[in-house]
Protein backbone atom coordinates (compact mmCIF):
# COMPACT_ATOMS: atom_id res chain seq x y z
CA UNK A 1 0.00 0.00 0.00
CA UNK A 2 0.87 3.65 -0.41
CA UNK A 3 -0.23 6.42 1.90
CA UNK A 4 -0.36 9.93 0.44
CA UNK A 5 -0.64 13.28 2.18
CA UNK A 6 -0.93 16.52 0.21
CA UNK A 7 0.06 19.95 1.41
CA UNK A 8 0.81 23.40 0.06
CA UNK A 9 -2.59 24.53 -1.11
CA UNK A 10 -3.95 27.94 -0.33
CA UNK A 11 -5.27 31.20 -1.69
CA UNK A 12 -3.43 32.98 -4.48
CA UNK A 13 -4.12 35.81 -6.87
CA UNK A 14 -4.20 35.11 -10.58
CA UNK A 15 -0.70 35.08 -11.99
CA UNK A 16 0.83 33.83 -8.77
CA UNK A 17 2.50 30.53 -7.95
CA UNK A 18 2.02 27.68 -5.52
CA UNK A 19 3.90 24.46 -4.97
CA UNK A 20 1.97 21.43 -3.84
CA UNK A 21 3.69 18.55 -2.09
CA UNK A 22 2.65 14.94 -1.75
CA UNK A 23 4.43 12.95 0.93
CA UNK A 24 4.32 9.22 0.26
CA UNK A 25 4.92 6.25 2.48
CA UNK A 26 4.22 2.54 2.42
CA UNK A 27 5.23 -0.50 0.47
CA UNK A 28 6.54 -0.59 -3.09
CA UNK A 29 6.30 3.15 -3.49
CA UNK A 30 9.00 3.34 -6.16
CA UNK A 31 6.97 1.09 -8.48
CA UNK A 32 3.96 3.43 -8.64
CA UNK A 33 3.19 6.08 -11.18
CA UNK A 34 2.32 9.29 -9.38
CA UNK A 35 -0.28 11.73 -10.57
CA UNK A 36 -2.05 14.93 -9.69
CA UNK A 37 -5.76 15.37 -10.31
CA UNK A 38 -8.12 18.17 -9.44
CA UNK A 39 -11.81 18.52 -8.84
CA UNK A 40 -13.79 21.74 -8.83
CA UNK A 41 -17.25 21.96 -7.24
CA UNK A 42 -19.82 20.26 -9.43
CA UNK A 43 -17.17 18.94 -11.81
CA UNK A 44 -15.63 15.57 -12.48
CA UNK A 45 -12.17 14.83 -11.24
CA UNK A 46 -9.73 15.67 -14.03
CA UNK A 47 -6.15 14.81 -14.82
CA UNK A 48 -3.50 17.44 -14.23
CA UNK A 49 -0.06 15.82 -14.40
CA UNK A 50 1.72 12.52 -13.87
CA UNK A 51 5.21 11.13 -13.56
CA UNK A 52 5.99 7.55 -14.47
CA UNK A 53 7.51 4.77 -12.39
CA UNK A 54 10.27 4.01 -14.91
CA UNK A 55 12.71 5.58 -12.49
CA UNK A 56 12.07 7.51 -9.33
CA UNK A 57 14.79 9.94 -10.32
CA UNK A 58 14.05 10.18 -14.06
CA UNK A 59 10.44 9.34 -14.79
CA UNK A 60 8.51 10.43 -17.86
CA UNK A 61 6.06 13.27 -17.32
CA UNK A 62 2.60 13.97 -18.68
CA UNK A 63 0.46 17.10 -18.53
CA UNK A 64 -3.04 18.15 -19.33
CA UNK A 65 -3.20 20.68 -22.15
CA UNK A 66 -4.75 23.20 -19.79
CA UNK A 67 -1.67 23.28 -17.55
CA UNK A 68 1.15 22.47 -19.96
CA UNK A 69 3.81 25.15 -19.83
CA UNK A 70 2.56 26.42 -16.48
CA UNK A 71 2.74 23.42 -14.13
CA UNK A 72 5.69 21.14 -13.45
CA UNK A 73 5.57 17.76 -11.74
CA UNK A 74 8.68 16.39 -10.09
CA UNK A 75 9.74 13.99 -7.38
CA UNK A 76 12.42 13.67 -4.75
CA UNK A 77 13.39 10.08 -4.03
CA UNK A 78 15.27 10.89 -0.85
CA UNK A 79 12.19 12.56 0.61
CA UNK A 80 9.59 10.23 -0.95
CA UNK A 81 7.79 13.33 -2.11
CA UNK A 82 6.09 14.39 -5.34
CA UNK A 83 5.67 18.05 -6.17
CA UNK A 84 3.45 20.10 -8.41
CA UNK A 85 4.79 23.56 -9.10
CA UNK A 86 1.98 25.75 -10.39
CA UNK A 87 2.93 28.99 -12.09
CA UNK A 88 0.78 31.63 -13.76
CA UNK A 89 -2.27 30.50 -11.86
CA UNK A 90 -5.69 31.23 -13.29
CA UNK A 91 -9.09 31.36 -11.58
CA UNK A 92 -10.06 28.22 -13.49
CA UNK A 93 -7.30 26.37 -11.63
CA UNK A 94 -9.38 26.64 -8.47
CA UNK A 95 -10.08 23.12 -7.23
CA UNK A 96 -9.20 20.51 -4.68
CA UNK A 97 -5.96 18.93 -5.83
CA UNK A 98 -5.39 15.24 -5.19
CA UNK A 99 -2.22 13.22 -5.27
CA UNK A 100 -2.62 9.67 -6.55
CA UNK A 101 -0.58 6.51 -7.05
CA UNK A 102 -1.30 3.82 -9.62
CA UNK A 103 0.21 0.88 -11.48
CA UNK A 104 -2.34 0.07 -14.16
CA UNK A 105 -2.07 1.56 -17.68
CA UNK A 106 -3.80 4.87 -18.25
CA UNK A 107 -1.97 7.80 -16.71
CA UNK A 108 -4.77 10.20 -17.66
CA UNK A 109 -7.63 8.23 -16.09
CA UNK A 110 -8.57 8.41 -12.41
CA UNK A 111 -9.67 4.78 -12.66
CA UNK A 112 -6.08 3.66 -13.19
CA UNK A 113 -4.99 4.93 -9.78
CA UNK A 114 -5.35 2.88 -6.62
CA UNK A 115 -4.37 5.23 -3.82
CA UNK A 116 -5.43 8.80 -3.18
CA UNK A 117 -4.64 11.53 -0.75
CA UNK A 118 -7.38 13.54 0.90
CA UNK A 119 -6.69 16.60 -1.22
CA UNK A 120 -5.58 20.17 -0.70
CA UNK A 121 -7.60 23.23 -1.66
CA UNK A 122 -6.23 25.68 -4.21
CA UNK A 123 -8.18 28.89 -4.70
CA UNK A 124 -7.16 31.45 -7.30
CA UNK A 125 -8.80 34.85 -7.20
CA UNK A 126 -9.17 37.10 -10.20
Amino acid sequence: QVQLVESGGGLMQAGGSLRLSCAASGRTFSNYRMGWFRQAPGKEREFVAAISWNSWNSGNTYYADSVKGRFTISRDNAKNTVYLLMNSLKPEDTAVYYCAAGRRPGAYSPESYDYWGLGTQVTVSS
